[in-house]
Parts: C-alpha cells; sequence; structure tokens
C-alpha cells in the first residue's frame, strides 16, 4: 500500500513514528497521525486545515492540548468518559487516584516523562485502520495515489479522540470535503 502514497503521505506516517518515538509508546496511533499533519506546512491537508482555522500556531497548540488531555485520561474519548458517568464510574477520579500513585501522566500509554523505548514501532489497530479508510478515501475518489489529505480525511472518519478534537475545532468530514473538492469555500464547524 505505501508504494501508493505520496511524499507528503509518506512524510506523515514517519512523522508519526517519531511522535510515538517521542512518546514512548509502543505502537504508531491515529493521534500520532494527527500530531504529524499538524507539523506539516505544506501538502493538501495543511492548507485544508489552515482554511478551516487552525493555520495558527496557537490554534494547533489547542488541537495538541485536547490531545494531551485526552492521553492523560487512557485515551478516552469524551463520549467514553460520559458512557463510563452513566455507569457511575467518575474517569476523572480515577485518573486523579492512579496519578497521586503513579505520577501525573501514568495513564497515558507511554512511559512517564515520555522515556524513549528502543525498537521498532509498529502500526496501532487504529492507525492501521486510518490507512484503510485513507486508500478506500482515495479508490473512492479515483484519485491515484494516497495524499496527506486522504489521511486527514480518514481521521474525520474514524470514531474516536482525533475525530472528537477535530470536530470541536471545526474541522469535520464534511467540511474538509468541501475544502478539498468542492471550491474551497467552507465555514468551520
Amino acid at each position: 500500500m505505501f508504494e501508493r502514497f505520496t511524499k507528503d503521505a509518506r512524510a506523515v506516517v514517519q512523522g508519526a513514528v517519531e511522535h510515538a518515538e517521542g512518546a514512548g509508546a509502543r505502537s504508531v496511533d491515529a493521534e500520532h497521525l494527527l500530531l504529524s499533519l499538524l507539523d506539516r506546512e505544506a501538502g493538501r491537508a495543511s492548507f485544508a486545515l489552515a482554511a478551516l482555522g487552525l493555520g495558527s500556531a496557537g490554534r494547533r497548540e489547542s488541537v495538541r492540548g485536547a490531545l494531551a488531555g485526552a492521553r492523560r485520561r487512557a485515551g478516552l474519548s469524551r463520549a467514553e468518559t460520559d458512557a463510563l458517568a452513566g455507569l457511575g464510574i467518575d474517569a476523572t477520579e480515577i485518573v486523579a487516584r492512579v496519578e497521586e500513585v503513579h505520577g501525573v501522566g501514568a495513564m497515558s500509554g507511554g512511559r512517564a516523562g515520555g522515556a524513549r523505548r528502543p525498537g521498532h514501532r509498529g502500526l496501532g489497530r487504529d492507525a492501521r485502520e486510518i490507512l484503510e479508510k485513507a486508500l478506500r478515501t482515495a479508490a473512492a475518489r479515483r484519485d491515484r495515489h494516497i495524499g496527506d489529505e486522504h489521511l486527514l480525511l480518514a481521521l474525520t472518519l474514524r470514531p474516536g479522540v482525533p475525530a472528537e478534537v477535530l470536530a470541536d475545532h471545526g474541522i469535520t468530514h464534511g467540511s474538509l470535503t468541501r475544502v478539498l473538492y468542492g471550491g474551497g469555500e467552507a465555514e468551520a464547524g
């Protein structure tokens, strides 16, 4: 599949590997793909993010902060946290208790302090799903290659923290599609 990736899409995947390594994560996840897309300053995805209000460093930092908050909650989305609350489980209280005993960020999935783990970072299940969705998105649009824009579109299609954080910042599948393919004008939200 990677032979069909554009140079920009390959750079996003490589950047995601670097984010996973920097966080000490066991695998590359969808969050790492989004972080890598935020780092990029060229490509169709970068253009679309800027057109939808994520062009400034401050707005991109807001997305990074929201991802860090979710990571601190062990990667639970707001919907998952709400579902647990419906069962009488306060995820915030659980995080506070775990961090009281094991330190801040103990539930983040990486090692405390972002310690690096040596070795190869494989793709996590959610990252593989994003790559598959990107392939299907490109095929549905009859695009010959998978670009960084297809990765971004796929992130908005898969339920979870990255899609939730993007939607909170006005980036949805519909708004991205309008910017990328429908005349370039779209409203954030």
